[in-house]
């Protein structure tokens, strides 16, 4: 009867001629850094489904918890979990902050304009932060196709996501909210290089500006786009492939511990003649002097793990 000993020598001596042992150590140091690439984008996409994991589990104790909750709003707690739980990612893998949180009124009003990333994690964090901060929730628009995705119904429930048209939009700044708006979209997610805004003719976050008189206020994350990518190669297929179905099928790979501050822009107030056109305008040009100022120059910047 064979021993384990005596198996894993036979192992050996039948595959030393037919495998090189040396090459297959070699590729996988060579593959390793790729593959994780392409992994560290699932934690996120992981982190979103416990945020939903945890919002369920809140929903189907809401009975029990009732009565320790003065506030009647039913996701008051559970925003607070959720809001935690990404605050801590942020700070932990990006050394997340936030410069500029004078310029965003503490009780008015604001409508908030923001580059869209391959993966908007920015977003989810400069939202935890406030609300953790201020109190205040930011109401956010997402594309429609997001609305189709299992879970995350919950979470724009609680985190009040909603698909935004200019009515609701300006219904929600009329009563008093933050509402934060990529006007790049999943366009700009996709096809976006070197921070380039691709808002091409949209205009819907003007003109409900301008229907509810509040101020637009840029933010702008810096090193976003060297946090995580989205592959150039196969690109035109990709941009047919949106514009048949206006579906996002560009990869993302990343995940790269890199330092994040969002940066919130000085507030462009209303002005009466303004036209949507104007508005969009004055704000893709506070955009620019951003992204110029606060883009890394060289490759050798985008990887720089940020000192904690």
């Amino acid at each position: 009867m064979l021993t384990i000993n005596q198996f894993i020598q036979f192992i050996k001596d039948n595959t030393i001629d037919y495998v090189d042992f040396d090459y297959s150590l070699w590729l996988t140091w060579c593959l390793t850094p790729l593959v994780v690439t392409f992994l560290l984008p699932v934690v996120i996409a992981l982190l979103l489904y416990l945020s939903a994991f945890t919002l369920y589990i809140y929903k189907l104790h809401w009975g029990r918890l009732r009565t320790a909750l003065i506030t009647g709003d039913k996701w008051e707690a559970a925003r607070k979990v959720v809001a935690i739980i990404w605050d801590a990612h942020g700070w932990i893998w990006h050394g997340y902050e936030i410069s500029g949180l004078e310029n965003l009124p503490v009780n008015g009003p604001a409508l908030l304009i923001y580059y869209h990333g391959a993966m908007p994690v920015d977003i989810y964090y400069f939202l935890a932060k406030v609300y953790l901060s201020r109190n205040r929730i930011v109401h956010t628009v997402a594309d429609h196709f997001l609305f189709k995705i299992p879970g995350f119904s919950i979470l724009s429930d609680c985190m009040r996501v909603i698909p935004g048209t200019v009515q609701s939009c300006s219904k929600l700044l009329k009563e008093g909210n933050y509402l934060a708006i990529a006007p790049g979209g999943v366009y700009e997610a996709q096809f976006s290089l070197n921070y380039s805004l691709m808002w091409k003719r949209r205009l819907g976050f003007a003109k409900a500006a301008l229907e509810s008189k509040v101020p637009v206020i840029p933010i702008f994350t810096e090193n976003l786009r060297e946090a995580f990518r989205t592959m150039h190669l196969g690109r035109r297929l990709f941009l047919k492939l949106y514009t048949w179905t206006k579906l996002p099928f560009a990869p993302i790979y990343g995940g790269f511990p890199v330092k994040m501050v969002t940066h919130i822009g000085r507030p462009i107030y209303y002005e009466p003649d303004l036209s949507p056109e104007d508005l969009q305008m004055k704000a893709s040009s506070r955009f620019t002097g951003r992204t110029d100022q606060d883009t890394p120059k060289d490759t050798g910047q985008y990887f720089t793990i940020h000192s904690r």
